[in-house]
Formats: structure tokens, C-alpha cells, sequence
């Protein structure tokens, strides 16, 4: 018999003591030293905020430039004064690893899709734990060649900790219960358009747009292409935000993790109307090969972008529709919907990291391997944490 999930209720509350199961007991006779390569961008930066306050770490914050990094190193309080550091993962890790002597890096620094796994090898070398940002789906999926390495040197390498896989898998995995059968995931993320957007994730974007991909469509496999498939959603607060395919690690990873699942789809799309159907219009021209690949262009497309930052908001959102069967035989759904204001959406890829890294210096993350970012944090923990944000969300 199927059971009802605990309500993720909509947020009625600031977000005080949100850490009452990582503070006391997080506070260490040992400070762990963290290491955030690509410290000082718009995810490393917001991560470092959250995490210097932590009695139990001592941060790193680290990138090419060793003046960024002390700049931002300036700015944040906490018990342990951060320290600064320059490192190209291209160039001497090893050894600036070796310098510096973290028991934790968090990997920022995408985009991944063009990575190998040369930073987590290097962090298996020197014995400390690694945790990456990574959304891209050949990256995050792969990252079990790791495993026996990492499981003999007792280690653990995590990567994916963001919204796709980590928040994702968090939310099928707190409404699974509610089905005898789940069968089908649609879901997907709308962008503000007055929000910070890195080179990075950019270019990650760009990589997959026109290009194949396999997902999953009524028990085959099917291929489809990025940023096709235009179709609009009404999201609320938000109203009409147009989406297309997303290529993410979950596309990889669900059908295996959740075998009843019969179709599943990712959607992303753009606030702007206008700056969407040019994008989409850009990924026929990689379909039918006139453009090879979009991702070179991904500084002069970030440029032209902000140049229409006027005309957009700081408002995104996110939604998951899951569907099957109830304990009888009959359909059931429920959506889940989420909505980020003040230019708050872009913070959530980044809340697994800073829950692991409070998990791993309070000695609760004590897994060895190399995994995915599925199982190790709640919906609920990720919600909580999103509560001190411009974030609501509802169910339905």
C-alpha cells in the first residue's frame, strides 16, 4: 500500500536556526580546512558566505587570480579567518594541493562538460574529499570510474551536488511513497533575466543546444535535441515562460535509479521570449550542422544577453509533475512548483554543497567512493535552507 508523503509546505517562516541538525554536534575538535576553487564567482562566492560563519571550517577560497580571491576573503566573517590562494586546476594542482592541504575542495569552476576528472584524481592522490557543481550528464554519470580508487584510498568524491541531480532525485525521492508505480517526471527551470550568469554556465548551455540526446519517452528510449520541443508553461507569480529539452544528468541517471519510470523530460527556458526563440532558432542551425557547436560563442551571446537585462526580472522558477499509479490502479499526480525572487534562483545549485560541507566537517558524511549526488540530502534539508532566500514553493 502506497503512503502519503509529508508535506513540503509552502514557506510561512524566516529562516532561523535552520542547521539544528549540523550545529552543535557540527562543531569539531578539529576545523576542517575547505578548499572552494573558483571561490570568488557567483557560485563559489555564495557558498563562501554560507560557510565562513561555520566554527568547524577554515576556508580557502582559491582561483587564477590570487587578488580576486584575497578581495573576497576581505569580505566574509567568521570564526576562522579564510585564507586566499591562486591555482589553475589546468596548471600545478598538485602541488598547490600539496600547499595548501585541504580535507575538503568544492569544485565551482565549470564548465564541466568540457572537464575530465583530473581535479578528483588529484584530491584522491592527496587523500582529502572532493564535491563538485558538475551538471554535465556524461560528467556526473561517469564519475564512478572513480569509485575504486576512491574506496581504496577511504575516500569520497561526490559530484552533481546542485539542482540536477542532487535537488531533483531529493524531490522523487520524498513523493515516491505517494505511488504504487511512479511512471512519468516532467520537469524543468525558467531563468531570470536579472540574475548573475556566469561564462560558465553559460557555455554549458551552449554546448548541448541543437545537439542529440537520449531521454526516455512512453518505455523507449528516444532521441531528441537541445532547446527543441518549444512549448509554454504558466508558472505562478510568474506567468507564461516558454521551455525547451535540457540535457542533464538525470536523464542518465533516473531510469536506472527509479526503473518503473516510463517517460522523463527536462526542460530550461529563458524569460525573454525573444532571447528564447532565438536561441531555439540558433539550435536548428546546429541540427542541421550549419553551426557546429554554439559553445565559442558563449562570450559574445553572455555580452549581447546582459544588453537586454532592462527588459527582464529578477524572477525564476522550477516545477515537477510526477505521475502513475495509486495503491488502486489509478492515476495520480502531484506538482510541486517553486518560484525565486531577487535574483535568489541562481543560489540554489549551490545548497547541496554548502549542506555536505557542514555535513563533512560535523563528521556526518563519513560514505566512501565515488557517487552521484543522490541520497545524501533531503528535500527537506534543501528546502530548509532555501527558506532564508526570496523562495517559496508549493504542492499540489
Amino acid at each position: 500500500m502506497t503512503k502519503s508523503p509529508e508535506a513540503i509546505s509552502s514557506k510561512t517562516r524566516p529562516g532561523a536556526a535552520k542547521r539544528a541538525d549540523l550545529g552543535a554536534a557540527g562543531i569539531m575538535a578539529t576545523v576542517k580546512r575547505v578548499l572552494i576553487i573558483g571561490g570568488y564567482g557567483n557560485f563559489g562566492s555564495f557558498i563562501a558566505a554560507s560557510l565562513a560563519p561555520e566554527p568547524g571550517i577554515r576556508l580557502i577560497i582559491a582561483g587564477r587570480s590570487q587578488k580576486k580571491a584575497e578581495a573576497l576573503v576581505a569580505g566574509l566573517k567568521g570564526p576562522n579567518p579564510p585564507q586566499a590562494a591562486a591555482l589553475d586546476i589546468n596548471a600545478g594542482l598538485a602541488e598547490a594541493l600539496a600547499d595548501i592541504a585541504p580535507d575538503l575542495v568544492i569544485h565551482t569552476s565549470g564548465p564541466f562538460q568540457a572537464q575530465g576528472y583530473e581535479v578528483a584524481r588529484t584530491c584522491l592522490a592527496r587523500g582529502c574529499a572532493y564535491i563538485d557543481l558538475a551538471d554535465g550528464r556524461d560528467f556526473v554519470r561517469g564519475i564512478t570510474a572513480l569509485d575504486r580508487d576512491a574506496r581504496d584510498r577511504g575516500t569520497l568524491v561526490i559530484s552533481g551536488a546542485s539542482s540536477v541531480p542532487c535537488f531533483t532525485s531529493a524531490l522523487v525521492d520524498h513523493y515516491l511513497g505517494a505511488f504504487n508505480t511512479l511512471e512519468a517526471l516532467d520537469y524543468g527551470i525558467t531563468t531570470a533575466q536579472k540574475t548573475p550568469r556566469g561564462l560558465a554556465t553559460t557555455a554549458a548551455i551552449l554546448s548541448y543546444t541543437g545537439k542529440r540526446f537520449q531521454a526516455l519517452a512512453d518505455g523507449k528510449p528516444v532521441h531528441i535535441h537541445g532547446w527543441q520541443n518549444l512549448h509554454a508553461r504558466n508558472y505562478p507569480g510568474l506567468g507564461r515562460r516558454w521551455l525547451g529539452n535540457c540535457d542533464v544528468p538525470d536523464l542518465a541517471l533516473f531510469p536506472e535509479r527509479y526503473p518503473n519510470l516510463k517517460t522523463l523530460r527536462f526542460y530550461a527556458g529563458l524569460e525573454l521570449p525573444p532571447m528564447h526563440f532565438g536561441l531555439w532558432a540558433l539550435s536548428w542551425l546546429v541540427r542541421i550542422g550549419l553551426i557546429k557547436n554554439l559553445g565559442k560563442a558563449a562570450p559574445l551571446m553572455l555580452k549581447a544577453a546582459h544588453g537586454f537585462d532592462w527588459l527582464g526580472s529578477d524572477r525564476s522558477g522550477f516545477h515537477m509533475e510526477l505521475s502513475g499509479r495509486d495503491e488502486n490502479g489509478g492515476r495520480k499526480k502531484i506538482i510541486f512548483e517553486l518560484t525565486a525572487g531577487s535574483g535568489d534562483g541562481p543560489h540554489i545549485p549551490c545548497i547541496p554543497a554548502i549542506l555536505l560541507a557542514r555535513k563533512f566537517a560535523a563528521g556526518r558524511l563519513d560514505a566512501v567512493g565515488a557517487f552521484a549526488c543522490m541520497g545524501f540530502i533531503t528535500a527537506g534539508e534543501i528546502l530548509d535552507a532555501l527558506a532564508e532566500l526570496d523562495i517559496n514553493w508549493s504542492e499540489r
